[in-house]
């Protein structure tokens, strides 16, 4: 009987263990085994990247190899501090790019996340503009193709951030766009009439069906860069 519930016991953590694997596996930041005969991708961006980051290596799988890095890409200021790392030493054919939501968040002394009025905007908009003016020169740098992803909509009701300032954001970072002639994904515009179906309430994050559309969006203008290029 003792034998029997040590077997069963070993038999449950190694499927435990295994399950925490596969898990791990289907991770955002889970490592990437490039496949060499296909382009390299590298997302970059905060929490709404992540989340569609999964369902883009999806539709991309026999296509490219999708990375992303290991983290939170937060605002403008984290992106000068970190963007050599994340960039590291390999070759990319397109990055696709984003920082936004993290930048124009309200937020305490100590960088947490506070109602309007009680903290002060992390990156006001003009800051912003100059942080990420250096951000795409250091991004053009790396010869691959860049595509931005503009900031998503902030619903009514949303801790820390105010829905009117994301189109102003939207529109210095267009600015700099074009002048640098990179194309820009309005995903912005592409949620806003949706966003009760794909947001969740009074959040700036989605539902899985969000995540999934958005995927779709990201994984498409990357193929029609991809195949620019060919």
């Amino acid at each position: 009987m003792l034998a029997r519930l040590v077997c069963l016991l070993v038999l449950s953590c190694t499927v435990f263990a295994a399950a925490v694997r596969a898990e791990q596996a289907r991770s955002p930041y889970a490592p990437v085994t490039d496949d060499p005969a296909l382009p390299r991708i590298l997302i970059i961006g905060d929490s709404i990247s992540i989340g569609y980051t999964l369902g883009v290596r999806d539709l991309l799988k026999g296509k490219a190899n999708v990375h992303r890095p290991p983290t939170n890409c937060g605002p403008t200021t984290r992106g000068l501090e970190q963007l050599d790392a994340w960039l590291g030493t390999g070759n990319w054919d397109v990055i696709h790019f984003n920082w936004g939501l993290h930048d124009l968040k309200h937020c305490d002394d100590e960088g947490v996340l506070v109602a309007v009025g009680e903290g002060h905007q992390q990156v006001p908009v003009d800051q912003y503009s100059k942080n990420l003016e250096q951000l795409v020169l250091r991004l053009q740098r790396t010869g691959a193709v860049l595509i931005w992803r503009n900031t998503t909509p902030v619903p009514e009701g949303a801790k820390g951030r105010v829905p009117a300032d994301v189109p102003l954001f939207n529109q210095a970072a267009l600015a700099i766009m074009q002048k640098h002639g990179i194309p820009t994904q309005d995903m912005y515009s592409s949620v806003l009439p949706r966003m009760e179906q794909l947001m969740l309430p009074k959040d700036v994050h989605y539902n899985e069906n969000g995540y999934q559309q958005l995927a779709k969006t990201v994984a498409a203008i990357i193929e029609e860069q991809l195949a620019g290029r060919e």
